[in-house]
């Protein structure tokens, strides 16, 4: 039985990856959960085991080369008859030829055909499966050119854009949530400033805060509340608090639509941004509505360390309800 291997979940907001390192080369031997390949993305680097165990197969998706999530890597040859070598297709092909009785009018099955290796390449970069591309080589064979044309068919067609599926939520977190079906005006209403979004230019707006107050305070208590803690009191635990009081007078801002579903959260996961040496990642401070200031500025700190360490795994930076970026530095 054939086992096909694929990209796993790359997080929120991460749409493809890059293949960094194959482990393995198709004829190897692999155990189930035994780690085949290395794919690293804009914000973190992941490892891709055997689903199976068994003889790894073609591998469709080589280094370098970017592929989307549930991309079809490779394949696996599960059980037993993994260790029997597959009877070469060139080597039939021949054989039927040179059979007397081989009429020149016979087809190959569309299943045994070997696709032209740019071709599917080019099928892996648009998204593409086989059955969505018309072949015109030998016996259907697919080349590069077909691929184009289904492409430009595709882009053509006005066909609505599907909603991606929501990414999967924690037991914990799913337990707090509260569903509620949205009403027939309020499902337009959102379809039509998704429109809007989706059409309209993006704008940023700038409100003044008189932060003298919470400057005052900090520079009264910050000597105490460091010898208290064993942390800094800084700006960003203020920030993160307002912002969680806000949430909660105003739950609507930390909902988020999931098909015809208003999902509200009782609980505030709230995304920091970090600066890095590689770019701009968000991980996340869950249950910050929960924490005291000190509880925050320490896991801010954690957090920070671990991203400028390229440390952070992809759960702590996936179930964020609300985002927030401290532009400071910048001159903000």
């Amino acid at each position: 039985m054939t086992v096909e291997v694929r990209v796993p979940a790359l997080g929120e907001s991460v749409t493809e990856a890059t293949i960094a390192t194959w482990f393995k080369k198709p004829g190897d031997a692999v155990a189930v959960d035994e780690i085949l390949c290395e794919l690293e993305t804009d914000k973190v680097s992941l490892d891709v085991p055997s689903p199976a165990a068994g003889v790894l197969g073609e591998i469709l998706a080589q280094e370098g080369e970017t592929v989307s999530a549930a991309a079809l890597l490779a394949t696996i040859a599960e059980g037993a008859a993994a260790a029997t070598p597959k009877a070469e297709p060139k080597a039939e092909a021949a054989a039927a030829v040179n059979s007397p009785g081989a009429g020149p009018e016979t087809l190959t099955p569309r299943s045994d055909v070997e696709d032209a290796p740019a071709a599917k390449k080019a099928m892996a970069e648009a998204g593409l499966s086989a059955a969505q591309v018309q072949g015109t080589g030998r016996d259907g064979r697919i080349m590069k050119d077909d691929v184009a044309k289904a492409v430009a068919v595709a882009a053509a067609a006005p066909a609505p854009v599907a909603a991606a599926p929501r990414a999967p939520v924690p037991a914990d977190d799913a337990a707090r949530e509260e569903r509620v079906k949205m009403t027939r005006l309020r499902a337009t209403i959102a379809r039509r400033l998704k429109d809007a979004q989706n059409t309209a230019a993006m704008l940023t707006t700038y409100n003044e805060v008189d932060m003298s107050g919470i400057m005052e305070l900090r520079n009264t208590y910050k000597d105490a509340f460091e010898k208290k803690h064993g942390v800094k009191m800084g700006f960003m635990s203020f920030f993160v608090k307002a912002c969680t009081h806000a949430l909660k007078e105003v739950p609507e801002v930390n909902a988020e639509i999931d098909g015809q579903d208003i999902v509200y959260k009782n609980y505030v996961h709230m995304g920091v941004a970090v600066g890095t040496p590689t770019g701009l990642v968000v991980p996340v401070v869950r249950d910050a509505d929960q924490m005291s200031f000190a509880a925050i500025e320490k896991k801010i700190g954690e957090l920070g360390l671990r991203a400028r360490d390229g440390k952070l795994s992809m759960a702590e930076m996936q179930g964020g309800s609300f985002t927030i970026s401290n532009g400071g530095v910048y001159g903000s």
